[in-house]
């Protein structure tokens, strides 16, 4: 038994069974990974993919377990390499952050600036995604750091660690009469034809949750992954806007009038996520209070040890 089959099967799982494309990703055979395989099940006594032919369909019971071990064994394994480096180069690395167009456009530019001026030579690389696939990045090792609004509660592998709340804004050309609206209310709000988030991004389920709440049903007529569709759409008087505060800037935004909408919903909260018992570098840990400074590495290590989830805005 070894480390690279280990790897082996670990990289067959991730995607999906295809031995081709484990393969390519681990710059090796096809035959060379399906040997590897079948001599750590030799080995072990045991089947760890169900076959059909030449082809793996399914995982077995035995082969979870197996599976959940080569994690547990790569993931320590890659924190002892992250312990030689941080002792060897502390300044020197790589940074990914997973997150969604909404942070990454809105809120991180500044975060980062700061970041990248006082780590020069840390690699720093911006995946975007929905909030499920930020979260996948992080647990299949991709991303150092998931940032996201929803789904990072719902990986129980996660550590959740809330940074700050957010709320929402009604947008529309300036001539429309919702924004003449005093008070606005949902009710005026569900009058026309409305534009907003996906319902995978952004605080979608505050929204309709408030409209369902007083009995509304919205004529949702376009919905978009990210702030600048929508408001593109808004600028073509296609319908109204609604959207995160945050992606509302009057200086670029002079073809919309905006109007807050804070009191109609609940605040949503971003959170950061870690993968549990990660070990990280000290310049992750300045990242983190770089973007939510009550978030100290104390803090952030207690929750990772196990400590607490949840330290508190």
């Amino acid at each position: 038994m070894n480390l690279q089959q280990l790897r082996y099967v670990h990289e067959v799982a991730r995607r999906g069974l295809n031995v081709s494309e484990a393969a390519d990703a681990l710059f090796t055979s096809q035959p060379g990974v399906s040997k590897q395989i079948r001599q750590l099940e030799s080995e072990l006594g045991i089947e760890i993919f169900t076959r059909h032919g030449k082809r793996l369909v399914a995982v077995t019971e035995p082969g979870r377990a197996v599976l959940a071990i080569a994690e547990r064994v790569l993931r320590d394994l890659d924190n002892l390499q992250q312990v030689g480096d941080e002792f060897a180069n502390e300044a020197v690395g790589r940074l990914s952050i997973a997150t969604t167009h909404t942070q990454a456009r809105y809120v991180l530019p500044d975060v980062i600036r700061r970041f990248m001026q006082r780590y020069p030579q840390v690699k720093l690389e911006l995946h975007q995604g929905n909030p499920r696939q930020v979260c996948e990045m992080v647990l299949d090792g991709s991303a150092d750091i998931a940032i996201a609004t929803e789904a990072i509660a719902e990986y129980d592998e996660l550590v959740m660690l809330p940074c700050y709340q957010w709320n929402r804004c009604v947008v529309a050309t300036p001539r429309h009469p919702i924004l003449q609206a005093a008070p606005l209310t949902l009710e005026a709000i569900a009058r026309y034809p409305l534009i907003t988030y996906d319902d995978a991004f952004t605080g979608r389920g505050q929204i309709n949750k408030a409209f369902l709440g007083r009995g509304l049903k919205p004529k949702v007529v376009l919905t978009a992954i990210d702030s600048d569709v929508i408001k593109k759409y808004v600028e073509m008087d296609l319908g109204i806007g609604i959207l995160a505060r945050m992606a509302y800037d009057p200086a670029e935004d002079r073809r919309l009038g905006m109007v807050d909408a804070a009191h109609l919903f609940e605040s949503s909260t971003t959170r950061i996520g870690l993968r549990r018992r990660a070990w990280l570098r000290a310049y992750v840990y300045a990242f983190i209070e770089g973007f939510a400074p009550h978030l100290s590495r104390r803090m952030v290590e207690t929750a990772l040890a196990g400590g607490g989830t949840d330290p508190g805005l």
